[in-house]
C-alpha cells in the first residue's frame, strides 16, 4: 500500500481547487492499492495454490499453465490491476519446479516479482498422502511509472524510490496433501519476513504470513459424482489487522464444473465458477467491496486460464 505523503509530494499545487480535485484522486488511489493487496486472486484458494505456495509446484502430473487477470469492474484513475503467469512441472514423482510472474499496478506504482521454485513432494502413504516442501527465489522490483504520475515527473522522492532498485526475495512454503485432506502454510515475501527490506519504501498491506486448512467430502453416489471442500484461511498483514478467510468449492463431476464462494473477514466476498475440461479449466471470479470504496467501485473481477499439457 503506498503512502500519502510520497502520493501527495508527485502533486503540484498551481491553484487551490485542481490541488484539491488532484489530492482526491490519489488519496483514492492509496485506498484502491490497499483493496489490491489484501484481496489476493481467488485461484490461490482452489484453483491454483501454487500463486501462493511454492510447495505445491510439480504436485499434480504433467506440465500447467495458469493466467489470471484481476481488475476493479468500472475502472478508476489508478484503479489496481494485478496479472500473473505460473508455469508448474513435475519433474519426478518427488520433485517440482516452477515459475511464478506477477505484476501489480496501483495508481503510479508499480510491482513486478519474478520467481521460481523448487518443490519436494515426499509420500507419506496410501490415499496419496505427501509432505511437501517448497523454496522460491527470484527478483522483486517496487517502482514508480512516471506514465502515471499527476504533476511533476522530475519530483526528487520519484527519483529516490525508483533508485533504489529491485531487490532479492522469496517465499516458503510447506503442505501436507491427501485425496481429501489439505494444509498449508506459507512465508511469503521473506525479504519483507525477515530483513524488513520491503519497510525501506511504502509497502505495508503485504501478507507476512498464510495458512489454510480444507477437507474434501465426496457426495458420489451411482447417478451423481460430487464433492464439497469446505476451507478456513488465515492471513497475517503487514500494517493492517489479520484476516480470516471461509471458503467452499463444490465440484460436479457430471457437468465438468465447479462453484466457490469465500468470504473475507476484512468486508468483502468473492464467489465465482471454473469449467474444469480434460485439457484446460477456465474460472470467473468477482468480489463485491464494502465500505465507502463501494461509493467508486462496484467490485472486482478475476479471470483464471488452466492449460493442461502432457
Amino acid at each position: 500500500m503506498t503512502t500519502r505523503t510520497e502520493s501527495n509530494k508527485a502533486i503540484r499545487k498551481p491553484q487551490k481547487g485542481v490541488f484539491s480535485g488532484l489530492l482526491g484522486i490519489m488519496l483514492l488511489m492509496t485506498s484502491t492499492c490497499a483493496l489490491a493487496q489484501l484481496n489476493p486472486y481467488q485461484a490461490i484458494y482452489f484453483q491454483n495454490r501454487y500463486l501462493i505456495n511454492p510447495a505445491m509446484a510439480g504436485l499434480d502430473k504433467g506440465f500447467n499453465i495458469n493466467l489470471a487477470y484481476q481488475q476493479q469492474w468500472n475502472a478508476l484513475p489508478g484503479a489496481p490491476k494485478l496479472q500473473s503467469i505460473t508455469t508448474e512441472y513435475q519433474v519426478t514423482d518427488k520433485v517440482g519446479l516452477g515459475l511464478n510472474i506477477q505484476d501489480e499496478q496501483s495508481g503510479i506504482f508499480r510491482q513486478t516479482r519474478l520467481m521460481g521454485s523448487y518443490a519436494y513432494h515426499l509420500p507419506l502413504g496410501d490415499q496419496d498422502q505427501k509432505l511437501n516442501f517448497g523454496l522460491s527465489l527470484g527478483i522483486n522490483d517496487p517502482r514508480i511509472d512516471y506514465n502515471n504520475v499527476i504533476g511533476d515527473p522530475a519530483d526528487l522522492e520519484l527519483a529516490q524510490y525508483n533508485q533504489k532498485g529491485p531487490y532479492f526475495d522469496g517465499d516458503l512454503g510447506l503442505s501436507y496433501t491427501s485425496n481429501n485432506l489439505f494444509i498449508e502454510g506459507v512465508l511469503p515475501n521473506l525479504n519483507t519476513v525477515l530483513f524488513n527490506r520491503g519497510g525501506q519504501r511504502a509497502d505495508v498491506d503485504r501478507t507476512l504470513f498464510f495458512s489454510a486448512i480444507s477437507y474434501k467430502i465426496v457426495l458420489t453416489n451411482d447417478i451423481t459424482h460430487y464433492s464439497a471442500e469446505p476451507l478456513v484461511a488465515y492471513r497475517e498483514v503487514k500494517g493492517f489487522r489479520n484476516i480470516a478467510d471461509l471458503g467452499l468449492n463444490l465440484k460436479m463431476d457430471d457437468y465438468h464444473l465447479e462453484l466457490r464462494s469465500i468470504y473475507h473477514t476484512n468486508n468483502n466476498w468473492g464467489f465465482g465458477f471454473v469449467l474444469d475440461q480434460q485439457n484446460y479449466d477456465l474460472g470467473f471470479d468477482y468480489n463485491l467491496y464494502t465500505g465507502q470504496i463501494t461509493n467508486y467501485t462496484n467490485g472486482a473481477f478475476e479471470i483464471g486460464l488452466k492449460l493442461k499439457l502432457k
